[in-house]
């Protein structure tokens, strides 16, 4: 059956990160993570002192090796490492870990502009939270977005506000689409985090939080299934009181419902996560993500679908 989406030069009925690169640069683009010791509002004592309930203490950069190295030895040596399996490819700066706008604007710019002047940084990606973005910081990356291609990437997880404040995320949802609204208006892209099978919410929630986040202004998504990690405070939760979690066969499911109301051109940069073996408590089944994604791609073209199918919204 010949593949019926166009954002693809593969077997994908989505619009995978690896197509949008090649696309603009031509060759492999591999996003390098970093930790720059910020730390969040969420763990200071500003909003709370605990984070959020799934998050490591790593604050979700677990993949990142030698995270006490200064950021450029921790660029140059992720780079190398990256480039031994993709010879040419290109690197993105990816600042993973905690709130990476969380400062003030002098630490912002001493942090950043070094990355911006890097020839060898072909753009630069930054995760943080949408109640951490002061204007004149997002000003700042506004004006450096003309220069190098730059993300911010936010986590929203459920448009749920009550499944928010279940996971002490300590904002409202309200406050994501504020923040991707600023955004729209500079050339800054956006890419949005979620996670299926959170505590309490049905599969229906789940779909919904795609079909109203597709109301907003967004260029990029990454679906993540709930990891249980060992010493988060969800993952004691769950010891003391187990709840279901998604079945991989229940997961692609609804991932590929959720595919067919985003935007037909929104980028699709994970359909699973990276939770790291060794503390990982449930669901073991994501540990093997090529199957997870090789089951998404079966059951597109089983039922003939693909992403954007069901929506009219395209940014």
């Amino acid at each position: 059956m010949n593949n019926p989406y166009r954002n693809s030069n593969d077997n994908k009925r989505y619009q995978t990160m690896n197509y949008y690169f090649r696309s603009k640069y031509g060759t492999k683009v591999a996003k390098v993570p970093l930790n720059a010791g910020f730390t969040c509002p969420n763990r200071d004592g500003t909003k709370g002192i605990l984070g959020c309930t799934f998050c490591s203490e790593k604050g979700s950069g677990d993949s990142i090796l030698k995270f006490d190295q200064d950021l450029q030895t921790q660029y140059e040596k992720g780079l190398a490492r990256m480039q031994k399996k993709w010879p040419r490819c290109l690197g993105f700066a990816y600042f993973q870990s905690y709130t990476n706008t969380y400062a003030d604007l002098d630490t912002i710019k001493k942090i950043y502009d070094p990355f911006y002047a890097r020839k060898d940084v072909t753009g630069i990606c930054i995760a943080t939270r949408a109640d951490c973005l002061a204007q004149d910081v997002l000003d700042y990356f506004a004006e450096k977005a003309k220069e190098k291609e730059t993300w911010l990437e936010i986590g929203l997880q459920s448009i749920h506000n009550k499944t928010i404040q279940f996971l002490n995320r300590c904002h409202t949802t309200e406050e994501v689409w504020e923040a991707l609204d600023r955004i729209k208006t500079t050339e800054i892209k956006s890419c949005i985090h979620i996670i299926n099978s959170l505590p309490n919410e049905t599969k229906e929630d789940m779909i919904e939080t795609v079909k109203e986040l597709s109301c907003h202004p967004f260029d990029a998504i990454k679906i993540h299934m709930l990891h249980l990690i060992q010493n988060t405070q969800m993952a004691e939760q769950y010891k003391e009181c187990p709840f279901p979690l998604l079945s991989l066969e229940e997961y692609v499911d609804v991932v590929v419902k959720q595919l067919e109301y985003l935007p037909y051109d929104c980028v699709v940069e994970r359909l699973t996560g990276d939770g790291m073996a060794k503390d990982l408590i449930e669901p073991k089944w994501t540990i093997k993500k090529t199957i997870v994604t090789n089951e998404i791609d079966k059951k597109m073209v089983q039922e003939n679908t693909w992403q954007g199918k069901k929506s009219r919204i395209s940014y």
